[in-house]
């Protein structure tokens, strides 16, 4: 096994061929986080980004995204981002995660959404986790009907607040793939809000996370195509959805809605919504991502399972780093796997980022330093 590591706008055609090439050939690599133009995104904002390519008698067969730090530590391209990681492979490669590491001159390789058909870094797997999705399929009427076939216990509420919201806003209209660069702002500027309100750390603080959101938001490419969905009521804009999707997944990845609506249950309009619009442009499964949230109890079909952990080799950055990586880790899974640690945890982030929103703060007072994120 030939391992040359490359920049991500290093790629040649020849290379963005095969890697293609081997998430066709595998489904559980189709996920659009896994496509070279995910990695290529990153690589724009991020300087540590790489990607091993893994070759057999000079062909390319293997790929590794992944993001390269201080002292050879590494991680899976995006991590904290992206809801699908994975050597993407043609089928039947066999791969040493030693020799990988090696060739990267990693000492340790950080995951926590890890393709779970992974197995040279099964050893290294310290959890595995449910991942919600749901199965879609094309429906040959309206979206109503699509809705009471598909989600009987939710069609007749989740109708008559769109109804109502049609009566008191505006004529409800979704749009699955609105190009106004306006609406992704927009978007954004709720999420940010959201994260406040609820004591989480605003992702779209960060300059990078707009950059990168911003440009896989014009990319129109087979395995990754950034789609922003919209629900509008009259001209209102209610709520709306950004993700990647490749010809046959939609991955969940931000979706916000007007708080002054909150009451019509714009999130959930907007997520029944996009699964019915997405099965009719192809899409056969919509990735909720890791995580315990009541709608995707609610909106799930089945599970698949994702591995955290740490591939490391002998050596002291690696045991450094683990030894300060999976205490946090495990204090976070501990508190989000138990209803009676997690729901005090909630409130308690949900009344510091009512402090820090709160109106009439004096804006030269720093807001309060939020706990740690779980």
């Amino acid at each position: 096994m030939e391992i040359t590591v490359h920049r991500p706008g290093e790629l040649t055609s020849e290379l963005r061929t095969a890697w293609h090439r081997a998430m066709d050939e595998s489904p559980e690599y189709a996920n659009p986080f896994l496509a070279p133009e995910f990695a290529e995104g990153v690589g724009r904002f991020r300087a540590g980004a790489r990607v091993a390519v893994l070759r057999e008698d000079g062909e390319p067969v293997g790929f590794l995204p992944y993001e390269r730090g201080p002292f050879g530590t590494g991680r899976a391209i995006g991590l904290g981002l992206s809801d699908c990681q994975a050597l993407v492979h043609r089928p039947g490669v066999c791969w040493n995660a030693q020799e990988v590491l090696r060739a990267c001159g990693l000492s340790i390789f950080e995951f926590d959404h890890l393709v779970r058909e992974q197995r040279p870094f099964g050893p290294y797997v310290t959890g595995t986790f449910a991942s919600p999705v749901i199965d879609v399929k094309p429906g040959d009427g309206t979206y109503a009907q699509w809705l009471r076939g598909t989600y009987p216990g939710l069609a007749k509420t989740t109708l008559k607040k769109e109804r109502r919201l049609g009566r008191d806003v505006g004529e409800v209209r979704f749009e699955f793939d609105e190009r106004d660069p306006g609406m992704l702002r927009t978007l954004m500027r709720w999420k940010s809000a959201q994260y406040r309100r609820t004591g989480r750390a605003d992702r779209f603080s960060r300059p990078w996370i707009v950059g990168l959101v911003e440009h896989l938001s014009g990319v129109r490419e087979e395995h990754l195509t950034g789609v922003l969905s919209v629900l509008y009521a009259g001209d209102r804009p209610v709520a709306a959805h950004f993700g990647p999707r490749s010809s046959t997944v939609l991955a969940a990845w931000f979706t916000a809605y007007d708080p002054e609506l909150h009451y019509y249950s714009p999130g959930l309009m907007m997520h029944l919504r996009t699964a019915e619009a997405a099965a009719r442009h192809g899409v056969t499964l919509v990735d909720l991502g890791r995580g315990d949230k009541e709608y995707k109890d609610w909106l799930k079909t089945r599970e698949l399972r994702v591995g955290e952990g740490f591939a490391a080799r002998p050596h002291p950055v690696a045991l450094a780093r683990r030894l300060w990586r999976r205490p946090v880790r495990g204090l976070r899974n501990t508190v989000l796997a138990h209803p009676r640690l997690r729901e005090p945890a909630d409130r308690l982030l949900r009344t510091v980022g009512a402090l820090r929103t709160r109106p009439g703060r004096d804006a030269a007072t720093p807001p309060p330093r939020p706990p740690r994120p779980l």
